[in-house]
């Protein structure tokens, strides 16, 4: 059986996309509403019944997380535009990881400690780094270069 060229998932898109393979943009599509979708609730009914006085780190990460949700809705629409909201979650999540989990389990104290339950949740900053395209983001938002063409 013979598949069109236009269904490869894994072809890279220079009409829509500006090179990128289609896959990063359905991976990326995913990422952006399965954000939208855990953070929207969770950060903003916690914003928005908070009662009594913020401490000021957690206010401020409480408010990143809901304006992280918003952002993501328009990197459902527009994933490319957004990817330096994915960069900005691979950059803090694995230098969370590296800084606070990874010492702890070295030293076998994760398990039961603060710290494990967002480790679960950070440990799968996998999916952005495999969503990322990264050329297309290197080549485009570091160097300035416009995206490839066939």
């Amino acid at each position: 059986m013979l598949v069109s060229s236009q269904f490869n998932v894994f072809q890279r898109d220079y009409e829509r996309y500006e090179g990128v393979p289609r896959i990063n943009i359905y991976l990326l599509r995913l990422l952006f509403t399965l954000m939208f979708f855990f953070l929207t609730y969770e950060s903003w009914e916690h914003i928005l019944t908070h009662r009594g006085p913020w401490n000021n780190a957690n206010a401020a990460a409480w408010c990143m997380w809901g304006s992280y949700s918003v952002i993501s809705f328009i990197g459902i629409l527009r994933p490319l535009k957004m990817l330096p909201i994915v960069l900005f979650e691979v950059v803090y999540k694995v230098a969370w990881l590296a800084l606070v989990a990874y010492p702890l389990w070295m030293k076998h104290e994760l398990i039961g400690s603060p710290a494990e339950g967002m480790t679960r949740v950070f440990v799968w900053v996998v999916f952005p780094i495999v969503a990322m395209p990264w050329g297309y983001f290197f080549r485009t938002h570091v160097w300035g270069k416009p995206a490839a063409r066939p």
